[in-house]
């Protein structure tokens, strides 16, 4: 049995936020596919592998966690985040997003040729750029020519302020915002925001999924203490374990720059 909090968020939560949203996408190319195919004016979409809460770890700097991951049939590879504050989504974020998973496409010996398109999705609450438009693509431009770069970077701002007009983005951005399933345009994504609020099944998969993700933030950040201990180089790696409950071979992973 879970906290009553649990099943309180669970009926005020909305696609807008992040657990939730990634709940309802998980494993479901389905819905992925539509959310694609209307932010990107596409119909064609086929996504074959989607994961939610991936972490881009990197021990030097700052980590990100991606809200849902996907790559298509080509593959591409889609990042998409929902972003409900203002601050969270500033644009040189999106940057450091592109570069950490561009990071990581490459293995060692390839061509830079074989790096696939990217694309990094902020869906936001407010208009984050100013312009009030629905959505914003930006990609880089040769300044003399006006030519596209073409290095295959994308990043999209969907601006979810929007959503009162009689277009695909605007019905999808009213979905993102409802609470309640019944209210929603699109019958595949009411279907399972339902499916986990409604159901029994549904609201303990999604307490599992918030007490998961709760513990994991919280190994997150003891990580990263540790991290911070050992760069003052003050303690022994045997008191680092004792004061942070990671265990002595996490600790010493991590004084070597490995995953713990």
């Amino acid at each position: 049995m879970y906290p009553k909090e649990y099943y309180e968020a669970i009926a005020e939560f909305r696609l807008m936020d992040d657990t939730f949203m990634s709940a309802v996408f998980d494993k479901d190319t389905d819905s992925l596919n539509l959310l694609l195919n209307i932010i990107l004016n596409r119909s064609d979409m086929e996504t074959i592998d989607v994961k939610t809460q991936v972490s881009y770890s990197n021990l030097l700097d700052r980590s990100i966690r991606i809200d849902v991951e996907a790559r298509d049939s080509s593959g591409k590879l889609y990042n998409i985040e929902v972003q409900n504050r203002s601050d969270e989504a500033n644009v040189r974020r999106a940057r450091y997003h592109s570069s950490m998973i561009d990071s990581r496409l490459l293995k060692r010996g390839q061509e830079f040729s074989a790096l696939v398109d990217s694309y990094v999705i902020f869906i936001t609450e407010q208009d984050i750029i100013g312009a009030n438009l629905p959505i914003y693509e930006v990609d880089r431009i040769v300044k003399q020519t006006g030519a596209a770069f073409g290095d295959g970077s994308h990043i999209i701002y969907v601006n979810g302020s929007i959503d009162s007009e009689d277009t695909p983005l605007s019905h999808l951005m009213h979905d993102f915002k409802c609470k309640k399933a019944e209210e929603m345009y699109y019958p595949q994504l009411a279907n399972r925001v339902g499916m986990i609020k409604n159901t029994e099944g549904g609201q303990e998969t999604m307490c599992e999924i918030m007490d998961n993700l709760y513990k994991k933030k919280a190994k997150e950040d003891r990580k990263q203490m540790v991290v911070e201990m050992l760069k003052d180089g003050k303690l022994s790696y045997e008191d680092i374990a004792k004061y942070s409950g990671l265990t002595l071979e996490e600790v010493k992973a991590l004084a070597e720059g490995q995953p713990a």
